[in-house]
């Protein structure tokens, strides 16, 4: 009988840029890569044409990130250098962590030459009862779950 394993539960998300964190986040979508599908005609040695399909350009998925407004700046300096055009300095190497609500660390994706390409603030109502939310997307050129 094969072992088996439970979904991992999440209490909360990390974000750290060059090992440093950052901030914790309440929500993350899009972490992932997508290959474009090619067809490719082929003739077999009976003379039918076959249709296979092989993968074509690869891209990676933006990620978004959610949190509540907190007195952190991090995000928005970093958001800063692109906004400024200093894109080079903005490009860092970065990694999402998953914690349990022990606060252990039970996944890790890391992401290679990130930037922000876009935050932001939150939807005020001051009649309402929610907390402020802040968005953030992240673009990258590559990441690997390593936990």
């Amino acid at each position: 009988m094969a072992d088996r394993e439970d979904p991992l539960v999440v209490f909360e998300f990390g974000l750290e840029i060059e090992g440093k964190l950052s901030g914790y986040f309440t929500n993350v979508g899009g972490i992932g890569s997508e290959s474009e599908v090619v067809d490719h005609k082929v003739v077999s040695e009976k003379g039918e044409t076959i249709i296979m399909k092989i993968p074509g350009r690869l891209t990676w998925t933006e990620v978004t990130l959610k949190r509540g407004v907190t007195s952190q700046l991090d995000i928005w300096k970093w958001r800063q250098l692109v906004v400024e055009g200093k894109i080079a300095e903005a490009r860092t190497n970065c990694s999402i962590v998953a914690y349990n609500s022990l606060h252990e660390e039970i996944a890790r994706w890391n992401f290679v030459n990130a930037w922000p390409s876009k935050v932001t603030g939150p939807e005020m109502d001051s009649g309402g009862t929610a907390y402020m939310v802040e968005d953030m997307t992240i673009v990258h050129e590559g990441m690997e779950r390593v936990q």
